[in-house]
């Protein structure tokens, strides 16, 4: 029989995701730069998609791969300890050295280092979460990870426009175009997505693996074959509830991807009348993203701790589906605004739709899987996140001239009914408490 994990109050729940606040700085980062980088260095709008290839198909590669080999590892170190290191290590290269590219091929290049990074050490912070709490804690532990990601993209999305609040020039520009301010910017984060978690790993270090644990780890092969046939079984096996979240991941990436790629493009039309990205006008159109996503992503760092309770009372799973719909109708509204000041209040539905994405699922996830594959599954149900990006990127270059007129608003539009269907997918799982009933129901 397992023992009880240690009970943890909330500042140590708190100190060990600080980690993940680092992380998710890179990936703020990512997703307010990255579109724009390519545009300085001359890439077409249409070929977005595919430029931001190296996220999605590092992780589909990396994070189950590592979750495996995360669950046979026993080191001094700890279980998922050496995995963390190494990505932070390889996340802050990519990203001191992302502001310096000189050519798309450069970009595109130090992203690949970067996704890795943020891959390795991805998949087993979440793993670390259900392995260092019991269940009664899991949704404090991953909805407290959703609350870090909200603050840390916030800042990642709102520095460039402090940097010019201070009096850099939203226009001084390197030999290659791009700001200065996004220099700055990301040469802070590679030092604080190391120093993050560096601190997390040290100040709540894994627990000890019992002897039986050890045991079973020392008799598995750590062969590569072995490795992916964990996988090709862990797959096989998935639980029911996992295999429901597939088709609401589908429609729910493929919105957030085109969200991504095409929202600083639509802000640049509807409220700046400019679709060139060398334009004063096209700066602007940056920072007002940034600014928008930096409070998009402080309703969703508050929404995220409201969230435990409600989670409780209702269900991550309804939760969550009420929180998509909000999230629908901020996208299909956005692209009718055409003042920046009313960019904020659609960004309160994509906040709290933000919010419920990064934690309910992994809610209901961590409740359905077995303890021991905690590795394997996190990275599988990451490749239920990344095939949809994938997706998009083979299929919006095809689509956005013919289907889509070429308008970034258009995509946009089609990610707020996405968020509907995904929505509506979510709905119809049902958890279950400890006592065997739906959630929210009470024993006769």
């Amino acid at each position: 029989m397992r023992k009880p994990k240690p009970h943890l109050p909330l500042a140590r729940i708190l100190e060990m995701n600080l980690g993940f606040f680092g992380l998710q700085f890179s990936f703020g980062l990512q997703q307010g730069n990255m579109a724009p980088i390519y545009s300085y260095l001359g890439a077409e709008e249409a070929s977005l998609p595919l430029l931001l290839l190296a996220g999605p198909i590092t992780g589909l590669v990396v994070q189950p791969i590592i979750g495996a080999m995360s669950d046979r590892t026993d080191s001094r170190f700890g279980r998922r300890t050496p995995y963390f290191l190494f990505g932070a290590v390889l996340c802050a290269l990519g990203l001191f050295f992302m502001p310096l590219s000189a050519s798309l091929l450069m970009a595109a290049s130090l992203l690949w280092i970067l996704d890795a990074g943020n891959n390795i050490t991805m998949e087993p912070y979440r793993a670390y979460v259900a392995d260092r709490l019991d269940a009664p804690q899991h949704g404090l532990g991953f909805l407290t990870q959703s609350a870090f990601t909200g603050l840390a993209q916030m800042l990642a999305f709102l520095t460039p426009s402090i940097l010019v609040f201070f009096g850099m020039n939203q226009d001084w520009v390197d030999a290659h175009n791009i700001p200065y301010t996004a220099r700055v910017t990301f040469m802070a984060g590679a030092v604080l997505s190391l120093t993050t978690i560096l601190w997390s790993i040290r100040r709540v270090p894994e627990l000890p693996l019992e002897p039986e644990e050890k045991a079973r780890i020392a008799a598995q092969s750590k062969s590569p074959g072995a490795v992916l046939a964990e996988i090709g079984t862990a797959i096989r096996d998935m639980p029911v509830a996992m295999r429901k979240l597939a088709l609401m991941s589908l429609f729910q990436w493929y919105a957030m991807a085109g969200y991504w790629a095409y929202i600083i493009y639509a802000i640049g039309r509807s409220v700046y009348g400019t679709a060139q990205a060398n334009s004063s006008g096209f700066h602007s159109a940056v920072l007002a993203n940034g600014e928008m996503a930096a409070f998009y992503n402080g309703v969703a760092f508050i929404a995220a701790f409201a969230m435990v309770p409600l989670a409780r009372r209702i269900g991550a799973a309804s939760l969550h589906a009420a929180c998509l719909v909000l999230a629908g109708i901020g996208m299909l509204w956005l692209p009718h605004i055409e003042t920046k000041a009313l960019l904020f209040v659609p960004a309160i539905g994509v906040g709290l739709g933000w919010a419920s994405i990064m934690g309910n699922p992994y809610v209901i996830l961590a409740g359905s899987i077995p303890p021991e594959r905690n590795g394997v599954y996190m990275g599988i149900f990451n490749m239920m996140i990344v095939i949809p990006m994938l997706l998009f990127a083979a299929t919006m270059p095809f689509a956005y001239q013919p289907l889509l007129g070429g308008d970034p608003r258009h995509v946009l539009s089609l990610c707020g009914v996405l968020m509907f269907a995904a929505a509506a997918a979510v709905f119809s799982v049902r958890e279950r408490n400890a006592a065997g009933l739906p959630v929210g129901a009470t024993a006769a």
